[in-house]
């Protein structure tokens, strides 16, 4: 099976001038507030989830709270059973995809589960067991594709403050834009999702995001802003930041 394609290119300066040159003037925006759930001991340790693949993930603002598990990077041999396909229950979706950032591509799948809106602030008060607000098949997803991580004790690190302005014209191109912005850090991320066409052979879908990959980063260069060359990607980063702040 070959998986959507995510395309992401990252901004990391001069990010109001990015975003008055991308967005479109009066455009519509979702603002959300965005957690991580760690380990406080293992943040402690310099032990994140996410050097193990696995990141928890809280949303809640404008939009139906979001509560997020993620495998990144993973291979399709870890996602066994009924998580090897993706798929989509009322409140609930499995995707897997492919993340490409510059050089870097890597599989990912995700499990999320929709609340009512400010639910999950419940889950991110000092104190709150950050873990109790994980449904039935997310607790499946992880023990059955990453059964060596414990998931209990989590304590939610943030909040990261979010602007997305969805499905914005560039040039031939259709890229949601999301911005960051947690202490010293401000990013924006362009994306993309390409899925593979019905009679497209997998080593043409291939070609044909590589080619929308350039064309994204020559757009974004053309209007004479800087593609970030960090090599981390943003939730590495603001994770790192966050960790380093957590009492």
């Amino acid at each position: 099976m070959t998986f959507p394609i995510e395309i992401k290119v990252n901004i990391d300066a001069d990010i109001a001038d990015a975003l008055s040159t991308l967005a479109q003037p009066g455009g519509e925006s979702q603002k959300r507030l965005i957690w991580f759930a760690e380990h406080p001991q293992g943040v402690e340790d310099s032990r994140l989830l996410l050097d193990s693949g696995v990141i928890v993930r809280l949303r809640s603002g404008d939009t139906p709270d979001e509560l997020t598990v993620k495998l990144r990077p993973c291979t399709t041999d870890q996602l066994t059973g009924r998580f090897s396909s993706p798929f989509d229950r009322e409140s609930f979706e499995y995707k897997i995809e492919e993340d490409w950032s510059g050089s870097r591509h890597v599989l990912s799948a995700s499990a999320t589960c929709v609340h009512p809106q400010g639910t999950l602030l419940n889950a991110v008060t000092p104190g709150a067991e950050a873990a109790d607000f994980l449904d039935t098949l997310q607790r499946q997803f992880l023990q059955q594709c990453a059964p060596a991580v414990h998931i209990t004790e989590l304590a939610a690190l943030g909040p990261i403050a979010s602007t997305k302005f969805n499905n914005v014209p560039l040039d031939d191109l259709e890229v949601d834009l999301e911005r960051w912005t947690v202490a010293d850090l401000d990013f924006l991320e362009l994306s993309t999702r390409v899925k593979r066409k019905h009679d497209e052979k997998p080593h043409e879908f291939e070609t044909r995001v590589e080619h929308k990959q350039k064309r994204l980063r020559s757009a974004v260069r053309d209007r004479g802003i800087a593609v970030s060359q960090n090599p981390d990607n943003k939730t590495r980063r603001v994770l790192t930041a966050l960790a380093t702040k957590h009492p």
